[in-house]
């Protein structure tokens, strides 16, 4: 399983969470968006509404329509009520849970970079796990860094 970890410096998680989401969707497959803030996956529910003026991400909140038919869903916990294989950690804390899926984001500012450091270590000793680190250039572009 594949881990990416996107270390926000230049662009804000509102620009680039909807790239990743969208970029999965287009791909054909689910998307698990986890956030352990209400407030942060209410947030997250309007900004995939309107990120884009001509068009929006089919998705839906855990728990308020039906959760199996989402290609993206917005939840707590890392548990793919819509049958995800990828999923996105938009809060900056790492969790194992992830770890069953094919392909994780783990999205983290600079105020979490402690956590992210000592998640990516914990990870290297893992087996099957495959990391990379995306930070972002001073003109906003992602260069992988390791």
């Amino acid at each position: 399983m594949q881990v990416d970890f996107y270390h926000l410096t230049a662009a804000p998680i509102d620009r680039v969470l909807p790239q990743i989401a969208d970029k999965v969707v287009t791909s054909g497959a689910r998307l698990l968006i986890v956030a352990e803030s209400k407030d942060q996956r209410a947030h997250l529910d309007r900004l995939l509404w309107t990120y884009q003026a001509d068009s929006f991400l089919p998705h839906a909140r855990v728990g308020s329509g039906d959760d199996a038919a989402q290609p993206v869903l917005i939840a707590a916990e890392a548990e793919a009520g819509n049958g995800a294989r990828h999923i996105a950690i938009v809060d900056g804390r790492w969790r194992d849970e992830a770890l069953g899926f094919d392909r994780a984001f783990h999205i983290f500012g600079e105020d979490q970079i402690g956590a992210a450091r000592a998640a990516w270590r914990a990870l290297g000793d893992a087996d099957g796990v495959e990391r990379r680190y995306w930070k972002q250039s001073d003109s906003g572009r992602w260069e992988q860094a390791a």
